[in-house]
């Protein structure tokens, strides 16, 4: 669900060059590419760009989809700087704590930032983007002041935030933000809480468009 959230929550136009830092199998990719010209999906694990790049060719978008099989902490040596118009990304969430990682499972591994920091993402975007690009990320609501301080270090303003609720009567335990290079302090839009299920477990309203926007 991250993937698709975010993939929804970018303003995009049909002349965006747009960039996914850690693309997984290429959903977002997928998702939005009928609103721009051109995207690239970055991966480091081998195993996931091969799927990306097979879905890419499954859905006929090999002209407008690029797939490359790298690290984006290497941004420098992989893309030229401030070329993207949009950075979209669906980081690992968590922090790896000292003694953690021989006790966090192989499914829960996919969550935790073994291969990639909040720092690390921030510092990428920041070097792809164009100045006035927006920097777009799905992120654990609980780290939003580290998230504010990283994009303040790295010359971008959060612009527009969206929690996420997991049921109304939940907190937020993720969020929706968008970050300007270059913007100006203030005017940030918060925007409503998205609720992603009713009280009896089923999905909301806004949350079947969105799945049937895809």
């Amino acid at each position: 669900m991250d993937a698709v959230l975010i993939a929804h929550f970018p303003r995009l136009k049909k002349n965006f060059r747009v960039i996914d830092l850690g693309t997984g199998n290429g959903v977002i990719p997928l998702l939005i590419a009928d609103f721009v010209k051109e995207i690239c999906a970055v991966e480091l694990n081998s195993r996931a760009a091969d799927l990306a790049r097979r879905n890419v060719e499954l859905n006929g978008l090999t002209e407008k989809i690029s797939v490359v099989e790298g690290d984006y902490r290497l941004h420098r040596e992989l893309f030229k700087p401030e070329t993207f118009d949009v950075a979209i990304a669906n980081p690992p969430y968590t922090p790896v704590k000292n003694g953690e990682p021989n006790k966090i499972s192989a499914v829960a591994r996919a969550r935790h930032e073994f291969t990639a920091t909040l720092e690390d993402v921030v510092t990428a975007a920041r070097y792809v983007l164009k100045f006035r690009g927006t920097f777009c990320m799905i992120h654990l609501a609980s780290r939003l002041c580290e998230i504010v301080d990283a994009l303040h270090r790295h010359q971008m303003e959060m612009k527009r935030l969206r929690p996420v609720q997991p049921k109304a009567a939940r907190d937020a335990n993720l969020i929706l933000l968008e970050a300007v290079v270059g913007g100006r302090t203030g005017n940030l839009q918060l925007l409503p809480p998205l609720i992603v299920h009713n009280d009896d477990g089923s999905y909301t309203d806004e949350i079947k468009q969105i799945y049937n926007a895809t």
